[in-house]
């Protein structure tokens, strides 16, 4: 886990002033509603522009996989627009760490159980990878989150962890 990145950056993230995520969250509450409209507004344009792109995508496989990659990229930028927000329960529990090890808990066993899930036929595998953000451990570090995943069976990956823990699943790189 520490041969990419220094031991100090896997620790819980410093607790921000009260008056900071009061501020926050009053924002969150007005910025927010505006940020989902504008997610669906942009989203039923794409949809829209994409039903008459159909008509060109059906010759040009190159070109409907460029659409996609161009929507993608839209949509997640419009979404980081609400980045900085504060939710009520993390304006309640700021510097609690057992609030943050039971969410950092809750998250890793609710990727387990996908990944652990059988595959069902005409179905997608489960997903053999994930990504846990900062919003989830922030109280107690991404340490935490490195052991509860390696306590359930899940490889930690080359990551960010100012901004997420990314694990994958190592019974999927197992042969049967």
């Amino acid at each position: 886990m520490d041969v990419y990145e220094d031991r100090s950056t896997w620790t819980a993230e410093p607790v921000r002033p009260r008056w900071q995520l009061a501020l926050r969250f009053a924002g969150s509450v007005v910025w927010f509603p505006v940020v989902a409209v504008l997610w669906v507004a942009v989203a039923a344009v794409f949809i829209v522009v994409g039903m008459f792109a159909e008509v060109i995508t059906a010759f040009s496989s190159t070109l409907e996989r460029g659409y996609l990659n161009v929507m993608g990229a839209v949509l997640d930028r419009v979404g980081a627009l609400a980045s900085w927000c504060v939710s009520w329960p993390e304006l309640r529990h700021e510097g609690d760490a057992d609030f943050y090890k039971a969410r950092v808990d809750k998250a890793v066993g609710r990727w387990t159980a996908r990944a652990s899930a059988p595959r069902k036929p005409n179905m997608p595998p489960p997903p053999v990878e994930c990504a846990i953000p900062l919003r989830k451990y922030r109280g107690v570090g991404g340490r935490y989150v490195a052991e509860v995943a390696l306590a359930q069976g899940w490889e930690v990956r080359p990551t960010n962890v100012g901004k997420e823990v990314r694990l994958k699943w190592s019974a999927a790189s197992k042969t049967d």
